[in-house]
């Protein structure tokens, strides 16, 4: 994009990272500056440690004070903070503002990872009372988050942004990707995020649309998109927020779309919610939206929300707590659809070219070990090596018990003793799963120690429990596939 598509010219955007790099305006240097009370009470909005670690007002604290605080600084002081960068400059681009007697924070200028910086617009709570932009751009939030952790890591050619926003998933995607191109329906976001590409010495294709109709015929190596996805009846106030759809309809959207985005062995992730209808099996709902893709899918359920809850949460992001008729026409849409509670979750798919795609719509609230991107990356690692082998190959293998494996048991005391209820096994690591098993799994497990093949292990089993050995063998198949994508077992290479 050229330079009228930024926030500052290509020369302010080289002088503002000559600001920031020369006072060390980054994570590390804000954290060594600070000290650890101080950049915890950041973290809570608390920013009284900070204020009095910065009362200097040299050009690091000044940054500190005016970009991550929120206060209002002397002119002077501002302007030697962001030199070379020229004051005339910075309230041109709306990176400050004048307040008072002084300079305030236009955008937010967050400091990210190591050496990244990140623009996006303030956040509601920063300007109490005034309304967000229709086109406001989000900077780092929990939904933001949750993709970077969630999207798989490993080295592509091309890689795709849908919905970019601030261009934070693209920073990330450009350390894997050898080309990085970004959407957006929003010119606003697009100038926010080539911004945040100069800054960062990136070289994004920026281009804009809904959706995927920027790239209508192309196809990536991997997709992600933080799209609009809240479910509602389709109005549309908040470009970040609000797609314009009914419902959760741009969830079954993006899943229809994503078989012509992706190359062979293409990834494509998305956060999403999704709508629990009375009478309806949610999982079984979701599910369809990948009927007839041919690819492999796996959704991940976080989060629930009752629909009160739900319209409260999102009209407060925008702040517009204080219009009961907007959260009444919403509940109304909830109560008229049926609509009892709203799911949020992950959808990771991938083109495998396999005619019995695998699909699969599942709860997991528990804390889950980071970064899940490598969880679901071995997820469908595992669906291959599953798909590879067959029954007969299934049989063959050898298995291993997970590193760290737990059985926990519930056992109630009786008149000869203690009489076990319930065995559990638990993984400590991972996505932390639990399995409720019967003392054959439990003995199938336990003598998973990567020598015999599974076969032969069988039938050891069969003779001590006085059961056929083809007969176990059969119950035993889908048992031990089910143990192989949990990760409760693993495969033992030769």
């Amino acid at each position: 994009m050229d330079e009228h598509d930024m926030l500052l010219s290509p020369a302010g955007v080289e002088a503002l990272r000559t600001a920031l790099s020369r006072a060390a305006y980054t994570s590390n240097g804000i954290a060594d500056r600070l000290g650890p009370q101080a950049t915890g009470g950041i973290a809570r909005n608390d920013f009284r440690a900070a204020l009095r670690a910065t009362a200097d007002r040299d050009p690091l604290a000044t940054l500190i004070r005016v970009f991550i605080c929120d206060q209002t600084e002397p002119e002077a002081a501002v302007a030697a903070a962001l030199a070379p960068l020229t004051v005339a400059e910075a309230l041109a681009g709306g990176l400050v503002e004048r307040h008072g007697d002084g300079l305030r924070a236009g955008v937010d200028l967050e400091p990210y990872a190591d050496d990244w910086w990140v623009l996006a617009d303030l956040p509601v709570s920063s300007r109490p009372g005034r309304p967000l932009h229709a086109e406001h751009v989000l900077g780092i939030g929990g939904a933001t988050q949750t993709l970077i952790g969630a999207a798989v890591r490993r080295p592509v050619e091309t890689a795709l942004d849908l919905g970019t926003g601030s261009g934070v998933q693209a920073l990330h995607l450009a350390t894997h990707a050898r080309r990085v191109t970004a959407t957006d329906v929003s010119e606003r976001a697009l100038r926010f995020a080539a911004t945040t590409a100069a800054l960062n010495g990136q070289d994004w294709e920026l281009l804009r649309g809904d959706l995927v109709a920027p790239v209508a015929g192309r196809r990536f190596d991997l997709v992600v998109s933080n799209p609009p996805f809240v479910v509602g009846p389709g109005t549309t106030t908040h470009v970040y927020r609000d797609s314009g759809r009914v419902g959760d309809a741009i969830g079954a959207e993006l899943a229809a779309a994503a078989p012509g985005l992706l190359t062979e062995g293409g990834t494509m992730q998305y956060l999403a919610n999704w709508v629990h209808v009375t009478g309806e099996d949610w999982g079984e709902r979701v599910a369809g939206w990948f009927a007839g893709t041919g690819l492999d899918a796996w959704v991940i359920q976080r989060e629930v929300a009752d629909p009160m809850a739900y319209v409260n949460l999102w009209l407060t992001d925008v702040g517009e707590a204080t219009d009961p008729h907007r959260a009444a026409a919403w509940l109304d849409w909830f109560d008229a659809h049926k609509v009892e509670a709203v799911g949020f979750g992950i959808v990771s798919l991938h083109r495998g070219g396999h005619a019995d795609p695998v699909v699969r719509v599942e709860d997991l609230r528990q804390r889950v070990e980071p970064p899940m991107g490598e969880r679901i990356a071995a997820w469908f690692d595992r669906q291959d090596w599953l798909r590879a082998r067959g029954a007969d190959g299934l049989l063959d293998a050898r298995y291993r018990a997970a590193e760290g494996l737990q059985l926990r048991q519930e056992a109630t005391m009786g008149d000869e003793g203690w009489a076990v209820d319930r065995q559990v096994l638990a993984m400590p690591h991972g996505l932390r799963w639990t399995e409720e098993i019967d003392p054959l799994v439990l003995a199938l497990v336990g003598g998973a120690d990567g020598r015999l093949p599974l076969r032969d292990q069988l039938a050891l089993l069969a003779a001590a429990h006085d059961v056929a050995p083809e007969e176990l063998a059969e119950a035993a198949g889908p048992i031990v596939a089910h143990l192989v994508e949990r990760g409760i077992v693993e495969p033992v290479s030769d």
